[in-house]
């Protein structure tokens, strides 16, 4: 794999490596389709019309069409009760032509994530999202990992960055990315791992000691030059709109860290967007292919 060095650090291209997944994935589905064996299919659940979300699962029903996998889009109106959602959740579970589906958030208010999630076949639960998935994360054999940190994981890997050691410091500490993350790169990456979130006194002073810092808290520009140690590792999650009327879209996607200032200071930098954001798609396919290939294989 050939690395793009600009100034004095390597840009973690996330677009590519997700293209090069995705590749794999589709070798790995033609090998099925002549062996006879199972397509991977995955479904989506959208609920109301929010246009974030809208744009997101476009994205992976257009991933799903790339790598050969059959899918389903069921989309309901913000109005529906949770109990009918849940027994829409139940009919997904219990059909056995679907390997894994996902339920896109956020849900309306009066709809509860965690009563939702846990209506989840954990066997199904591309996400990760379920308590089952979330724990395995500590065995020897994890199940199907949380989408965002397993790509961010596999960044790190084919990059070749060692962890093992190393500081990692997480900023964040959310049960979708900071909380997995963190346990991933102490369980399977045998890093020391600090993690610090919106109660953090003196934010400063934990990122400064990062060998590898990692940001996903969704506040632009929140990490500056100051607060990152030469030749640290910086991986930026963070992902927010924010207004720009020189884009045909009126706004821009920006991370967590002020990339133009903390970049020249590091050895390696996610970019925002085409970093971390494309991994969380291909996460979602490898679980997918993980799914069937445990009930199918």
């Amino acid at each position: 794999m050939t690395e793009t060095a600009t100034k004095s650090y390597t840009l973690i291209d996330g677009r590519k490596i997700a293209g090069e997944i995705k590749q794999e994935i589709t070798q790995k589905v033609i090998e099925r389709k002549q062996a006879g064996k199972k397509i991977p299919h995955l479904a989506f659940i959208l609920v109301g019309d929010d246009g974030a979300s809208q744009t997101y699962v476009d994205h992976k029903v257009k991933a799903c069409k790339d790598v050969g996998f059959h899918y389903t889009m069921m989309r309901f109106a913000d109005t529906i009760s949770e109990e009918k959602l849940s027994k829409h959740i139940v009919a997904v579970n219990n059909d056995d032509d679907v390997d894994g589906f996902i339920v896109q958030l956020p849900l309306p208010p009066h709809i509860s994530v965690e009563h939702i999630t846990d209506k989840i076949r954990p066997d199904k639960d591309v996400d990760g999202f379920t308590n089952r998935n979330f724990g395995s994360i500590v065995s020897k054999v994890p199940l199907l990992m949380p989408a965002t940190p397993f790509g961010v994981i596999e960044l790190l890997r084919r990059y070749n960055i060692e962890t093992e050691g190393k500081h990692a410091v997480v900023v964040g500490a959310s049960r979708i990315v900071g909380a997995p993350l963190s346990m991933m790169l102490a369980e399977h990456g045998h890093a020391t791992v600090t993690i610090c979130h919106k109660y953090t006194v003196n934010l400063k002073a934990y990122t400064q000691m990062a060998d590898i810092l990692l940001v996903g808290v969704g506040k632009p520009g929140l990490i500056t030059a100051d607060m990152v140690k030469e030749g640290a590792v910086v991986i930026d999650i963070g992902t927010t709109r924010v207004e720009d009327p020189s884009k045909p879209t009126g706004y821009s996607m920006k991370g967590d860290v002020d990339f133009k200032n903390v970049a020249p200071k590091c050895s390696f930098i996610t970019p925002v967007p085409g970093g971390v954001g494309p991994m969380t798609i291909a996460s979602l396919l490898l679980n997918t292919l993980r799914a069937t290939e445990l009930s199918h294989p």
